[in-house]
């Protein structure tokens, strides 16, 4: 004897409603930073900061649940959508906590953040220097003991198929040009700040064009 179950027009009316329930919700946050939340380590009462927060993707469910967020990126334009977003989310907004600034130069105090968010920014960096600028920018306003997590393009396992450019970047298979980091560039890092990886790196291949790397380090309680 065999079942077949089909979804009927209410199924189906119940999964999208679902689906544009959780959309709502969570906004296009990346995966990533969403697995954060489900491990625990962004959490109700930390002060959090995206850096290089666009139009601001990974705010939407922190915004909605009374985290207190702040946000900056050098786009005048997407720290308007993102301060708008902030007055219908968060009732206790302000347009003082989404800044335009960049990441090397930010006006926040030393020790500001528990959990500090770089999603796809630092691979813009002009050159070394500019990177280091930003890594080190980003340590400053981070709480010891606090997290930077911070995605970012990598050549790990495509080192051939990149063409180096000087200082760094790279064009890459999928036609864009990148500040790349390896393996050593940012284990060496983490050893120069003190810091220590609160997760393995972890690096997705995205179907030969480019690859992407988790870079996660906790600052130390006492410097």
């Amino acid at each position: 004897m065999s079942y077949c179950i089909e979804n009927n027009d209410e199924d189906k009316g119940s999964e999208l409603k679902t689906a544009m329930n959780l959309l709502e919700q969570l906004g296009n946050i990346d995966i990533y930073v969403f697995d954060q939340l489900l491990k625990g380590r962004i959490s109700p009462g930390m002060r959090i900061l995206d850096a290089g927060c666009g139009k601001g993707r990974n705010l939407v469910y922190l915004l909605r649940s009374g985290y207190d967020v702040f946000a900056v990126d050098q786009s005048e334009e997407a720290i308007g959508v993102v301060r708008r977003l902030g007055q219908q989310l968060a009732p206790a907004w302000s347009d003082e906590r989404a800044r335009v600034e960049t990441l090397e130069n930010m006006s926040f105090a030393n020790d500001s953040f528990d959990f500090i968010i770089s999603n796809a920014v630092l691979h813009f960096a002009e050159n070394e220097e500019h990177f280091l600028r930003m890594i080190l920018e980003l340590w400053r306003v981070l709480k010891p003991g606090g997290f930077l997590f911070i995605r970012l393009a990598s050549s790990i396992g495509m080192e051939s198929s990149v063409k180096p450019l000087g200082n760094e970047r790279y064009r890459l298979p999928d036609g864009s040009t990148r500040f790349l980091v390896n393996e050593s560039m940012m284990m060496n890092m983490t050893e120069s700040l003190r810091g220590m990886l609160f997760e393995p790196i972890k690096t997705v291949h995205v179907a030969g064009q480019r690859c992407m790397s988790n870079w996660c380090i906790q600052k130390p309680k006492q410097a």
